[in-house]
């Protein structure tokens, strides 16, 4: 029996499913394959939105849950380009320089984290959420049409950003911490003080 407890992480591990149903639906290439996608993309945005906030306003949002959701984030929205990938692969192909650099960069805030902390990334700051949604709106358009130019643009550059935005969030605290919103908020925490932290928004 589902309780509100175990409501978290039930909506943690349904994205994670959603992912992987979802490259499997793209290799069989079902019909109502853009239906289904989007639906599934939409359920899992709505999922991400309400564990963290369902946790902490249940007083659970431990460090280990926020860790798994930050891992399953990046599953779930690697899935989904994967799934686009074998369903528009010419725009992938005419866009393979800028995902390449997005995609390292993206790459270079785990490995430094990891070689700092010996822990994966889970800042989930505001930067971060804001191209979380720039990149739920990049794979929608994607999936309905194939192509994208003004939104993947904007979803590279404000991807790029974030990432260095992170890497520095990394290289100015003293000690691994999740959910930390800004840069200013990093820096504070390195000064051994306190942060606010909205409780619907950060842990």
């Amino acid at each position: 029996m589902l309780t509100m407890t175990k409501l978290p992480i039930t909506l943690i591990y349904s994205r994670l499913a959603f992912g992987l149903i979802i490259v499997l639906l793209s290799i069989y290439h079902i019909d109502n394959y853009r239906f289904v996608a989007v639906s599934l993309l939409s359920l899992g945005l709505l999922t991400d939105i309400f564990d963290g906030i369902i946790a902490r306003r249940l007083n659970i949002s431990t460090e280990t849950l926020r860790r798994l959701d930050s891992i399953v984030d990046q599953v779930f929205f690697t899935s989904f380009a994967v799934a686009t990938y074998i369903q528009c692969p010419e725009f992938f192909r005419g866009n393979s320089l800028k995902l390449t650099i997005l995609l390292g960069f993206e790459g270079s805030t785990y490995l430094l984290c990891f070689l700092k902390f010996r822990r994966e990334v889970a800042t989930h700051s505001i930067g971060a959420k804001i191209w979380s949604l720039l990149l739920f709106a990049t794979l929608v358009q994607l999936i309905v049409q194939c192509q994208s130019i003004v939104l993947f643009n904007s979803c590279f550059w404000i991807g790029i950003l974030t990432r260095i935005e992170i890497v520095a969030i990394i290289l100015i605290l003293k000690k691994w911490t999740n959910d930390v919103p800004t840069i200013y908020h990093a820096l504070k925490l390195r000064q051994g003080n306190e942060i606010k932290r909205h409780k619907l928004f950060n842990g």
